[in-house]
């Protein structure tokens, strides 16, 4: 395969090297144009089969990846994991051996389990792409918020970027971190002492508890939601607490940069870590463009991962 990126799956962002993910934004650019013109179709994955196979409930990351497939040319099935085998007690590996033997040509897998993900690459023979698994990364969110931020800033390298609220339960965090700080940026991490992971600066991160320290002079924003369904405990008092302490309100923004970009990998909890004001704001907010940034992303991951598949030449 190609120097350009000579891994055969996508499932996390850690062991990429800086010029593989640029490499990836780089592709994902021609993809832009093509999603805002009116005829949004390529042929180049015509005859291979997208199986996107979410264990875990996703509304916009499974539309996104759908989309992509399809404006490729690829037929693509969503597993339906609600009505499948899991529920009658099917192993992960019975799972992973079906899709392979059903000749899928590319996997998207969503699970609720860390490391679910690598388990399914490891037992199949087609590339497989990681749509989030538990705690551990959702790559192409990452590539997707990266791709963003160099769009509009111009760069990546020497941006201070701010990412905030439930850190602890956050794929998105720990996968941007990864990304952000290969790229060169300063990356802080905002967040109450219950929602900090441990040691979380080995990863490059520089933790705050304080909110408007944390915003200081911040060019990137990064909002995270609050992950009720990933709590076994009480680690808040209340949302109104949190937001009163660590919820972004137009007063909270003026202590970042003048121009500082508004993010969030939504779905977003208005009211809880993030005011509508602020979400909506026509020139500081860039929450809609990360959507659309996510199908141009997930178009260049389908059409690099298959490439040695589809005999491209230079990728044998």
């Amino acid at each position: 395969m190609s120097a350009s990126f000579p891994h055969r799956h996508l499932t996390g962002i850690y062991g990429l090297q800086p010029h593989e993910i640029l490499f990836l934004l780089d592709e994902a650019e021609q993809w832009i144009a093509l999603n805002r013109a009116t005829s949004k179709h390529d042929d180049r994955l015509a005859g291979l089969t997208l199986i996107n196979a979410f264990f875990e409930n996703s509304t916009r990351t499974l539309l996104s990846f759908e989309i992509a497939g399809k404006r490729l040319g690829a037929d693509v099935v969503n597993m339906q994991v609600g009505a499948s085998s899991v529920k009658k007690g099917e192993t992960l590996i019975d799972t992973a051996m079906t899709l392979n033997a059903m000749r899928a040509d590319m996997i998207v897998i969503r699970h609720q389990s860390s490391g679910a993900v690598q388990l399914i690459a490891d037992k199949v023979d087609c590339p497989v792409l990681n749509a989030g698994d538990g705690r551990h990364e959702h790559p192409t969110q990452a590539l997707l918020d990266a791709l963003t931020i160099r769009r509009r800033k111009g760069r990546i390298a020497g941006l201070v970027v701010a990412i905030c609220g439930d850190i602890l339960h956050s794929r998105v965090a720990r996968s941007n971190i990864l990304a952000l700080t290969t790229l060169g940026a300063e990356v802080r991490v905002v967040a109450p002492p219950t929602l900090m992971p441990a040691a979380i600066e080995r990863m490059g991160a520089v933790p705050f508890h304080d909110f408007d320290a944390g915003l200081d002079g911040a060019d990137v924003v990064m909002m995270l939601r609050l992950q009720n369904e990933r709590m076994d405990g009480a680690y808040l008092p209340s949302p109104r607490e949190f937001h009163a302490l660590y919820g972004l309100t137009p007063e909270r923004l003026e202590r970042a940069a003048p121009d500082a970009l508004v993010m969030h990998p939504g779905p977003m909890n208005r009211g809880v870590e993030i005011t509508s004001s602020v979400a909506d704001h026509p020139s500081r907010s860039a929450i809609t463009e990360q959507v659309e940034m996510g199908v141009a992303v997930r178009m260049a991951c389908l059409d690099v991962l298959t490439r040695r598949r589809r005999g491209v030449e230079g990728w044998a």
